[in-house]
């Protein structure tokens, strides 16, 4: 049976998942630290965690890594101040010092420290000089609102006549006295779009007994905040202690920044030209300052990168150390790790050289393990592949070294897209797309294209091969944008009885004779029905070479021909497809000797599927090649409610009846062959392993308490594949019950869906012909129409509007609709059938991949 199968699948590297083995290291402790550096840099070992009862804080290397995190979290602060100062990060630019761990992690500390003290001062000094800017505002404004208030003197109410106390009488209100007191006032800053509610604010708190002057000053920059904004100078002049409390409380309340102001006009004369000097001061110091962190910014840029990879591989080689365990003298650390058959030379060479190179001259050990747990899944993949690949992962990824879809659906994929897609002119804009980021790969590979740009980058050569297939398809319909082509000559079908001559617009001429066939090179066909004839096909005409006969498009009988041929097309295709799938459940059987699952499973499932379904595709390709009008609705529909019985209407060839009786009954015993069997043969089995493991054990006296319950260990099977249907009969718990019910369930599964998914491939029908229809519409409703005007604005705009629906409406809703339906058909009908998909992914410790997802990250964040 291997040989009749073999068709050199085993010999594609993509076919099955590659060989894995689990492996022990033994590393001096000494080393450890060169040595999983050294293994992170080739990224072939994933190591198991076998300190998986500790908590994090619990772990050997846990100062290590809490180190690392401190020098991330330092690195990170450099980035934000670089990015700050607007400065570029460029590791290559200049060769730096290359720092050892401790050397760096001392390194950025003295940095940190320094940048902090060095941002303390600069912010004190920039806040001091906004402080002595808003002062120097405040002497210039303010001096003009005294200046024009000079000698002036306010009368001021006694207490003693006054109603309403200190500080509520009206300010200015002038009443007879011989007391004479000068008016109080607070200067300073305020925001411009708070000057409003400031105003209202102090008339209520001193109900009327204050005078406010303003004046704009334009942006300056906050002292408190640093921001750049609009402000005012403003003066508020008041009466008694009481108003000045509620003016400073006000004041607070508002952000407003008060400043000293002297009356004396010398006084603020000498205090400005103070300011002035001080401000001088100041900026000197200032550009001194940024000149100094600008520098010290300037050189950590220069290494930030170099730095945050050396940090974050470091972080990843203490991280994975923590996995380790350590043996009771602390002078070995013992590691299990997967890794690949292919690489185990590569790793030995590695720990050789890492021995060599250390203080010890200690090379590790390696010795492989059986392992009793599930091996990880891992595939060598090429640009090419990887897209296809991602997409059968998506379902779910592959149990270990059971067979791969993405073989099959490299060329099968692309196929069922060109099927609902198929036309040639959108398939030339499909490969265009295709073309340009295949050629461009490189430098595109390096740009950030966004979420939607880089999911189509990512799947190139799956648009590449879906529009190449597309313009197979496109050929077969026989459209070029809903226009039919005559690439493989003119229709074979000929006009019948029309008459002798005809007005070929020029002259009359003979076209052929009544009764009889008209030529198409002499005739247009399409004018057949006008000068009165029919359409026939001659009985000794060929078929036509490749697709459909032009003479269908545009015609009543179109859409009932396209109907019929599209949804028999499809379930043939469906049932093949279906067939291939069953096919792999038998590859993975033979794979894993497992003879049980192909007689009582795969066996059924084929004479099931194609004693029905299979049957109804031999009629349709009969029907095709006979030109036979049997009702294949009417035939399935009595070959269950009518066995047996055979009319005219449902007669293909003779004996049909009889046949189909056969087929359905051999159908139906298929049934209870694939529910029942299986299990009770795993029940079985495990009976008589039980008696045999019982013999041996009382012959060797080995025969204990815990081994009588069932507790005794079974043999771990090699390379970690462990069975393929781990867990139903084929380890040492066995539960007759549960191994029942799964069968059944997957037995009505597979007897429903065959129904169901075979009625599910007439996606590709529907999808085609509404294709066909939009891209038709399209054409003749908006673009010929436009044209039929005659009218140079009207064709724009008909080819502007045609353009964009074509490319809106059908190169990307009604691609991404069959891209998805595609999608489906493939794990469902396809993968369903023998995919297991619940395996898990080989995740190597790998420098290259950590380095790239942390990158990811950063672009996200």
């Amino acid at each position: 049976m291997a040989k009749l199968l073999d068709f050199g699948f085993e010999n594609i590297d993509l076919w099955r998942s590659e060989e894995m083995q689990l492996v022990q290291l033994m590393i001096p402790s000494e080393s450890a630290h060169d040595t999983v550096y050294a293994l992170g840099e080739i990224g072939l070992l994933q190591f198991k965690d076998l300190n998986g009862d500790k908590s994090a804080f619990q772990r050997t290397f846990a100062s290590q890594v809490k180190r690392c995190d401190e020098m991330a979290r330092r690195l990170r602060f450099f980035h934000e101040q670089v990015e700050k100062a607007g400065l570029s990060v460029k590791a290559e630019a200049i060769q730096t010092k290359t720092y050892q761990f401790d050397e760096l992690e001392a390194k950025l500390e003295e940095l940190e420290k320094e940048l902090v003290e060095t941002n303390g001062n600069m912010e004190r000094l920039q806040r001091s000089y906004a402080e002595l800017v808003e002062l120097q505002l405040v002497l210039e404004k303010a001096g003009v609102f005294f200046d024009s208030k000079s000698g002036q003197r306010f009368e001021v109410v006694p207490e003693s006549f006054s109603g309403y106390g200190d500080g509520e009488s009206p300010l200015l209100e002038a009443v007879g006295g011989d007391k004479v007191a000068k008016v109080g006032f607070v200067a300073g800053t305020i925001q411009q779009d708070k000057i409003n509610s400031f105003e209202r604010l102090l008339f209520r708190a001193t109900r009327g007994n204050m005078y406010l002057r303003t004046v704009s000053v334009g942006t300056i920059r906050d002292p408190a905040t640093g921001d750049e904004v609009e402000k005012s100078v403003f003066v508020v002049f008041f009466a008694g202690d009481r108003a000045r409390a509620k003016v400073n409380k006000i004041c607070e309340v508002y952000n407003a920044n008060r400043y000293p102001f002297p009356e004396d006009v010398a006084r603020q004369r000498q205090m400005a030209a103070e300011v002035t000097g001080r401000l001088r001061e100041l900026h000197t110091t200032n550009e001194a300052g940024e000149r100094r962190r600008d520098q010290v910014l300037k050189d950590i840029a220069l290494s930030l990168d170099e730095w945050t990879v050396m940090v974050r591989k470091e972080k990843a080689v203490y991280h994975t150390m923590n996995k380790l365990s350590v043996d009771v003298t602390s002078k070995v650390l013992i590691a299990e790790a997967w890794v690949p058959v292919y690489a185990m030379q590569q790793v030995q060479d590695v720990l050789r050289r890492t021995g060599q190179a250390s203080s010890t001259q200690l090379s590790s050990v390696v010795q492989a393990l059986t392992a009793a747990e599930m091996a990880p899944t891992h595939y060598r993949t090429t640009p090419f592949t990887a897209c296809f690949h991602s997409i059968i992962e998506a379902y779910g990824v592959a149990r270990y070294r059971e067979v791969n879809p993405t073989v099959l659906s490299l060329m099968t994929f692309p196929f069922l897209f060109a099927v609902m897609f198929g036309d040639v002119g959108h398939a030339i804009l499909m490969i265009m797309v295709a073309g340009f980021m295949v050629k461009s790969e490189a430098s595109l590979g390096k740009k950030d294209l966004g979420d939607m740009g880089n999911m189509l980058f990512a799947g190139r050569y799956a648009i590449l091969m879906m529009g190449i297939y597309s313009i197979y398809t496109g050929l077969m319909y026989n459209e070029f944008f809903s226009i039919p082509m005559a690439i493989f000559g003119d229709t074979r079908f000929k006009c019948w009885g029309v008459a002798d001559k005809v007005w070929n617009g020029t002259a009359a001429v003979t076209v052929g004779q009544i009764d009889g066939f008209a030529s198409n090179k002499d005739f247009d066909i399409r004018n057949c029905k006008t000068w009165g004839g029919r359409v026939l096909w001659p009985g000794d005409a060929v078929p036509y070479v490749f697709g459909i006969d032009p003479i269908w498009h545009g015609r009543k009988t179109e859409l009932p021909f396209l109907n019929s041929f599209k949804m028999k097309m499809s379930i043939v295709m469906g049932v093949l497809h279906m067939d291939f799938g069953i096919i792999n459940c038998l590859y993975n059987n033979m794979f894993f000797r497992d003879t049980v699952s192909t007689l009582f499973e795969f066996i059924p499932q084929m004479i099931f599927l194609n004693f029905i379904f299979g049957y109804l595709s031999i009629l349709i390709v009969a029907k095709w090649c006979t030109g036979s009008t049997a009702d294949l609705y009417h035939v399935m529909i009595n070959m269950f409610l009518s066995p047996g019985s055979m009319d005219d209407q449902g007669r293909v060839f003779n004996g049909q009846g009889g046949l189909q009786v056969f087929l359905l009954l051999i159908a139906f015993i298929m049934v209870p062959t694939m529910l029942l069997p299986k299990p009770l043969i795993l029940k079985k089995r495990h009976e008589q392993m039980q008696r045999e493991r019982g013999a041996v054990e009382m012959a060797h006296g080995t025969f204990s308490h815990d081994d009588e319950e069932g507790h005794a260990p079974a043999p771990a099977p090699a390379h970690g594949a462990g069975g393929h249907d781990g867990g139903h009969g084929h380890g040492d718990h066995f539960d007759f019950g549960e191994i029942m019910v799964h069968q059944m369930i997957h037995t009505i599964e597979f007897i429903l869906g065959a129904v169901s998914n075979t009625a599910s491939y007439l996606r590709l029908w529907a999808l085609s012909l509404a294709h066909s229809q939009l891209s038709s519409v399209f054409f003749d409703r908006v673009l010929m129409m436009a044209m039929s005007m005659n009218s140079i604005g009207a064709i724009f705009i008909g080819f502007f509007v045609f353009a964009c629906a074509t490319l809106g409406v059908l190169m990307v809703m009604e691609s991404l609709s069959a891209f998805l339906h595609a999608m489906r058909l493939h794990w469902v009908e396809y993968m369903g059938k023998f995919y297991k998909g619940d395996g898990y992914k080989f995740q190597p410790f790998s420098f290259e991949a950590i380095l790239k997802s942390k990158d990811e990250d950063d672009k996200a964040q």
